[in-house]
């Protein structure tokens, strides 16, 4: 594989101008530009991008920062934002911060010094300070994925509407006749946990109830911390007669405690979750969901980046996509299902 001056050598002309058609300048003939390309050809001779980006100002790369890739969600956004990506040619860097803060400002910081053009992120904690010293000293676009952070306005953001989805199924589940209806979702240190216990509240308040405060539990989006606050709420006295899970991998927590404590899904406890993930559809009985169309969130975020790229004196701006609720078995009940035992169930060990 030959270099820049084999090149020039095979078509005789110099490594300036061999340069200058690589770099796309202007006013090149089309003899010359033709010379070179064929030379290229016939050199085998492979451009370093990386290099010429950064000559350029560009890197043609986007740095993405989620907070756990291994939940399916992630997989699916990263996968729209990648189709888009790559239709316009540009490429990505993962970073994965383990639902740590620190560790997306620190990932934050070395994705800015590997000359990235933009970032897209879904960071574990907006509240974060250093978060905000470090996005506010950013001379990139940026584009928000379901985050949105108080006191900075410079990003781009993709929003679902998760309060009225929640706001649904949860009157759904009311009007059935369940007044024990416990929420186990994420933390209000991001907008998806803040906005889906507002929905829950909401249906309450448009019912002139209030929610029973000792089966709300808010906390992180793992399946441990589903399993705990599933145990959590199920020993409550009287026992909950719905669930509604506001995280997917919360989800298979609570599914392992009712199986643990013998509870069964739609016959002994109702159960709803956020985010039409396959274990929702799959399970017996299928699970009532609020759904949203993730990768479309993930395109939507590839093409606020992209304007921002093409017209960086563009403002920026918020997008919201629609959630729906997908009514399944697990909350088709005719009224609502006894409350259970007269003492509470104990919860178990894991």
């Amino acid at each position: 594989m030959g270099g820049i001056r084999d090149v020039a050598r095979h078509a005789g002309v110099a490594p300036s101008s061999v340069t200058r058609v690589l770099n796309g300048y202007p006013n090149i003939s089309e003899d010359l530009r033709a010379r070179v390309m064929a030379a290229i050809e016939a050199c085998d001779y492979k451009p370093d991008a990386v290099a010429s980006g950064l000559r350029r100002g560009v890197t043609r790369t986007i740095g993405i920062v989620v907070s756990d890739i291994v939940n399916p969600l992630f997989a699916e956004i990263v996968e729209g934002l990648e189709e888009r990506l790559r239709e316009d040619g540009y490429w990505f860097v993962l970073a994965h911060s383990h639902g740590d803060p620190e560790h997306d400002v620190e990932s934050i910081r070395l994705l800015q010094q590997r000359r990235v053009d933009g970032l897209v992120l879904s960071v574990a904690d907006e509240t974060q300070p250093a978060l905000l010293d470090i996005l506010s000293r950013l001379r990139l676009p940026v584009v928000l994925l379901d985050r949105e952070i108080e006191g900075w306005t410079e990003a781009s953001a993709v929003l679902s509407d998760h309060r009225p989805g929640v706001a649904q199924v949860t009157g759904d589940l009311l009007d059935a006749g369940h007044t024990r209806v416990a929420l186990i979702s994420g933390s209000a240190e991001t907008r998806p946990g803040r906005e889906r216990l507002a929905g829950f509240r909401e249906a309450f308040m448009a019912r002139g109830l209030s929610p029973d405060s000792d089966i709300v539990q808010t906390g992180a989006m793992s399946v441990r911390a589903g399993q705990d606050a599933a145990r959590e709420v199920l020993s409550r006295h009287p026992r909950p007669t719905a669930i509604i899970t506001g995280a997917n991998l919360q989800l298979v927590g609570v599914l392992k405690t009712m199986q643990e404590l013998g509870l069964r899904v739609g016959k002994d406890v109702a159960l709803a979750a956020c985010d039409d993930v396959p274990i929702a559809s799959l399970y017996a009985p299928p699970i009532t969901v609020v759904a949203r169309d993730t990768r479309q969130l993930g395109r939507e975020a590839a093409d606020l980046l992209l304007e921002r790229l093409g017209d960086p004196a563009r403002p920026a701006r918020t997008i919201h996509l629609p959630t729906h609720v997908l009514t399944r078995a697990s909350t088709q009940t005719l009224g609502a299902p006894e409350a259970g035992p007269t003492t509470p169930v104990a919860p178990q060990q894991p």
